[in-house]
């Protein structure tokens, strides 16, 4: 069975970081799968590994805008699926007529319009309407789906208001580098203003990350004279960002325990979890959050949010809190801060939880429900 994966707007973030992952770890042949053909912009392709089964495909029209990929999908990529078995389509948009094809469920934001709504009337919202219908109009007639985690998938199909044809629910897995034993605990009574317990948040800034909630729960420690400190590290929606720091000002030496660190390159992250004491994660909405699993596998005690999918990643190992609640996000903070032993089992736990999502596991359940739902798909002649 020959399998092409058409990757055509998955140009950065976690959607490339799967692409490597999976790429890498895969083993198609046990799956019956005999030849991966994936067609990307050219920045995606040289971050792929080199593998004996798996051909790149370039082409001029994937390095330009939403129009150039439109007319690749329909002039294009046709004629290269005339001696294709399957298609495989990660990033959710599919227009076409080759059957059978697969998608996946990587974006979640598009489906709760209460989250979209934080952005008023805007061209992210504008886009979110956009992939809502696009992408509903992908699942409808695609021979399977992926989901990422039974949360988002129950979200989505309440939503859309139907049930895909074939579904998996399938996780992703954490990279090696970031697995990082535990480290022993201090007692709170070790921290000070000098050297005080360090909070760790990476995401991008964003209304729905609530960075601006973890933000005043930490100002909030501060003025009960309790030492910590909080490190956001990410990217930045603009508008978001500018609300961040205009209410940062507002709090009283902030640029001695709130420090903001713009983008860094994902090799650099685990470096990042090893220098804190403990992660925040304060998210209304994400399909999987595998920068959760990261702080997991980082052996970081976890204060996480309590909405949908969190606790199916993180279980019974965090303690959670309602992020749109700055009393309860606060206390969830001041229990990770002063029960030292608290600190130490929920570490220990999160760890060994995170070794059950392997990117190992995740190639081997893909390629399998490839192989399936090409195996049972109805072709359209």
């Amino acid at each position: 069975m020959r399998l092409l994966i058409e990757a055509s707007n998955i140009r950065a973030g976690g959607g490339v970081s799967h692409l490597v992952a999976l790429l890498g770890a895969a083993n198609p042949q046990q799956s019956g799968i005999s030849s991966v053909t994936i067609c990307a912009p050219i920045k995606t392709l040289e971050l792929l590994p080199d593998r004996s089964w798996l051909t790149k495909c370039r082409h001029a029209l994937l390095e330009k805008g939403l129009y150039s990929r439109r007319k690749w999908q329909r002039q294009v990529l046709p004629t290269l699926l005339t001696s294709q078995d399957i298609l495989f389509v990660p990033g959710g948009i599919y227009h076409g007529s080759f059957r059978p094809f697969v998608t996946m469920a990587q974006n979640l934001l598009p489906f709760m319009p209460e989250e979209r709504r934080r952005f008023g009337f805007s061209y992210e919202y504008l886009r979110c309407v956009l992939l809502e219908r696009e992408q509903t109009a992908t699942f409808k007639y695609a021979d399977g789906v992926i989901f990422l985690t039974s949360g988002s998938q129950e979200i989505i199909v309440k939503r859309i208001g139907f049930a895909p044809s074939r579904t998996a629910v399938i996780s992703h897995g954490a990279d090696a580098e970031f697995f990082l034993p535990p480290r022993e605990q201090k007692a709170s009574s070790a921290y000070s203003a000098e050297h005080p317990f360090r909070f760790l948040y990476v995401s991008i800034i964003n209304f729905y990350k609530h960075q601006t909630n973890v933000a005043r729960a930490i100002a909030r420690m501060r003025s009960r004279h309790l030492p910590v400190a909080l490190d956001l590290v990410g990217p930045a929606y603009g508008p978001s960002l500018q609300d961040l720091k205009a209410l940062i000002a507002t709090f009283p030496d902030a640029d001695r325990y709130i420090k903001y660190q713009s983008e860094i390159r994902h090799h650099e992250l685990p470096r990042i979890y090893a220098g804190a004491d403990a992660f925040v994660f304060a998210s209304t909405c994400e399909t999987f959050g595998i920068i959760l699993l990261e702080a997991m596998a980082a052996g970081l005690p976890v204060a996480c949010s309590s909405r949908i999918p969190m606790p199916e990643i993180a279980g019974s190992d965090a303690v959670y809190f309602d992020p749109e609640n700055v009393d309860e996000l606060e206390q969830a903070l001041i229990t990770i801060f002063e029960n030292r032993h608290d600190r130490e089992s929920l570490a220990a736990a999160a760890f060994e939880r995170a070794k059950s999502f392997s990117w190992k596991r995740c190639a081997e359940k893909t390629f399998d429900f490839l192989h399936q739902a090409s195996s049972h798909a109805i072709r359209l002649e």
